[in-house]
């Protein structure tokens, strides 16, 4: 089974790639904001040690994780938010590495990791080649608009903390093209699917 990392910044199409490669080529997939999300819900693996550590006041009358003001807290917070990463992020690894075993069993040929922090936290010892999936600002800034909502000014300091066009092609297998015009994205993954299969 081939493993595949896909990163790329906000805005990027990283879902819309993912779609693809699933209905296509009948990848496993598998998005580490979802993980997170089933990790940090009641009786789940990091939500005592994120109430012990954030308080009671993130929590939601139902007792769930309030994201929204987790988010607020951690957002301009440097030290809060490496807090926040060290409690989520080995363990949404951990639970990657058991669903890669999964497929494995299945005898799926094809799984595909999507997560925006996957060159911070090391996928390459995980995965066969990671993609870069590049889109240009102006058609992020696009998206994000349309699709979020989001303001010039959000949208701004999200791109300030994200990792610059050029960490990304140096540290990543791969490029895709992911802009106005699929076709060119889905013949770029084609390819793609192509070589990395035929190693």
């Amino acid at each position: 089974m081939k493993i595949i990392g896909i990163t790329g910044g906000v805005g990027a199409g990283k879902s819309t790639v993912l779609r693809e490669l699933q209905s296509r080529y009948h990848a496993a997939i598998c998005e580490a904001d979802e993980v997170a999300r089933n990790l940090e819900e009641p009786g789940e693996k990091c939500y005592e040690e994120i109430v012990r550590v954030f308080g009671a006041e993130i929590l939601k009358e139902d007792r769930s994780i309030d994201r929204a003001k987790l988010a607020a807290i951690v957002f301009g917070n440097a030290r809060k938010r490496k807090q926040l990463n060290g409690i989520v992020h080995p363990a949404v690894k951990r639970e990657i590495i058991r669903r890669i075993q999964k497929e494995q069993e299945r005898g799926s040929s094809l799984f595909v990791i999507e997560a925006a922090l996957l060159l911070e936290e090391h996928y390459e010892t995980i995965c066969d080649e990671i993609w870069y999936i590049y889109t240009e600002e102006s058609v992020r800034r696009k998206r994000l608009k349309s699709s979020r909502g989001y303001s010039d000014e959000k949208i701004d300091a999200i791109l300030r903390s994200q990792q610059t066009e050029e960490t990304f092609r140096a540290l990543c297998q791969r490029v895709i093209h992911n802009g106005e015009d699929f076709g060119r994205t889905c013949g770029e993954l084609e390819k793609a699917v192509e070589s990395i299969c035929q190693k």
